[in-house]
C-alpha cells in the first residue's frame, strides 16, 4: 500500500480499540485492496462481496445473543401443520426455550415454522434463504430484530452451524440432507466444536433408520468413514428423549480446546485417579505420548486433530462420571 492509502486505512481502523479485532479487519481490507482490482470476473467479486456482507450481518445478529445456548433446527419446508413431525418440532423447541435455549431456524415453512412457533418470537433467530418459490419468513419470526436473509446456501449454513451448541434434524429432502452431512462433516473434521446431533422421527418412522442402514452398508463397510463417525448423530422417536440427549451431552462437559496437539475438555467435575486410569486404558489414542492429566477444571490429553469421533465417545464417558 502507498503511504496515503495506509494512512487512510489507519483512519478507518482508528475507532476499533481491540487490537486483535483491528488486526483482523486490517487483513480483510488489505486483501480487498490487493485482490479486488485483479479479479477478472466481476460476478466473482460480487459473490465475494455478498458472502462477506451476509456473514457479517449474521455475526452481528448472533453476537447480540452470545450469552445463550443455541439449538439449530433443520427439516423439510414441506411438512404440513397437520403432520405429527410438525407437532414434534414445535414441542422440541418449546421445551428447549423453557430451558433457556434459543432456536436457530431457517425461517421458512414446515419444520422451520414449527420450531419457531414452539420457541416463540423472543427465543428464535431466523436465517432465511432467498428463493423465488418461498415467500419470505414464517409469521413466528421477529423480522425486524431477529432475522437475516441470505442469497447463498453456503453462507446460510455457516451462519446456522457456527454459533450453534446442538442440532436437531427432522426428515426432509435435498436441503435437509445437505445440512445433516454438512454438520457431520464439520464435527468429524473438527471444523466446529463438539455438539450433539439429534435425528428426530415419529415412533413408527423409518427415515433415519434407512438413512443409517445406507451409511452402514455402503459407506462404513467400504471404509469411506469409520463406524464412530456415524455415531456422531443419534436418532430418537421421542421429543423428551431427544431433549435428554442434549442435556446429557452438557451435563459435565463444558467445552473443548486444542493447543499444540494437546486437547482439553473443560468439565464441571474432573475424574479421580481411578477414573483417569480407566479412561486412559479405554482411549489409548489420547494417552500417548504425554498421557492424560487432570487439571483444575478439565481433562488434558494428547490429540492429533484427527479423532473427533472418538472425542465424542470420550465426552460421553466423562459425562457419566
Amino acid at each position: 500500500m502507498s503511504d496515503s492509502r495506509d494512512e487512510a486505512l489507519e483512519r478507518l481502523l482508528e475507532p476499533i480499540d481491540d487490537l486483535r479485532r483491528r488486526a483482523v479487519v486490517r487483513t480483510m481490507l488489505e486483501r480487498i485492496e490487493e485482490l479486488g482490482p485483479s479479479i477478472a470476473d466481476t460476478n466473482d467479486l460480487a459473490v465475494a462481496a455478498t458472502a462477506l456482507r451476509e456473514l457479517l450481518e449474521a455475526a452481528e445478529l448472533f453476537g447480540r445473543f452470545g450469552d445463550r445456548p443455541k439449538l439449530a433446527v433443520f427439516g423439510s419446508a414441506r411438512t404440513p401443520e397437520s403432520a405429527p413431525l410438525y407437532a414434534m418440532g414445535r414441542q422440541f423447541s418449546q421445551i428447549m426455550a423453557e430451558r433457556g435455549w434459543i432456536t436457530v431456524s431457517g425461517a421458512g415453512p414446515g419444520i422451520m415454522e414449527a420450531a419457531a412457533r414452539g420457541a416463540g418470537l423472543e427465543n428464535t433467530l431466523g436465517v432465511n434463504i432467498e428463493l423465488p418459490f418461498e415467500q419470505g419468513s414464517n409469521p413466528y419470526i421477529d423480522v425486524d430484530t431477529r432475522l437475516v436473509a441470505m442469497k447463498y446456501f453456503f453462507t446460510r449454513k455457516v451462519a446456522m452451524t457456527r454459533p450453534s451448541n446442538a442440532f436437531v434434524i427432522f426428515p426432509g429432502g435435498l436441503g435437509t440432507m445437505d445440512e445433516v452431512f454438512e454438520v457431520l462433516t464439520l464435527l468429524h473434521t473438527g471444523k466446529t466444536t463438539p455438539a450433539p446431533v439429534v435425528l428426530m422421527d415419529v415412533p413408527d418412522g423409518t427415515f433415519w433408520q434407512r438413512w443409517r442402514s445406507f451409511l452402514d452398508d455402503e459407506v462404513v463397510s467400504a471404509g469411506y468413514v469409520e463406524a464412530e463417525g456415524v455415531e456422531l448423530a443419534r436418532s430418537f422417536s421421542s421429543v423428551h428423549d431427544g431433549v435428554a440427549e442434549i442435556e446429557r451431552f452438557y451435563s459435565n462437559y463444558r467445552g473443548f480446546a486444542l493447543d499444540d496437539e494437546r486437547g482439553t475438555l473443560e468439565l464441571r467435575q474432573v475424574p479421580d485417579a481411578r477414573q483417569l486410569a480407566t479412561i486412559s486404558r479405554r482411549f489409548p489414542e489420547f494417552a500417548l505420548p504425554k498421557g492424560m492429566a487432570v487439571r483444575e477444571s478439565g481433562l488434558e490429553f494428547d490429540f492429533d486433530g484427527r479423532h473427533y469421533a472418538l472425542l465424542r465417545q470420550l465426552i460421553d464417558v466423562v459425562n457419566d462420571l
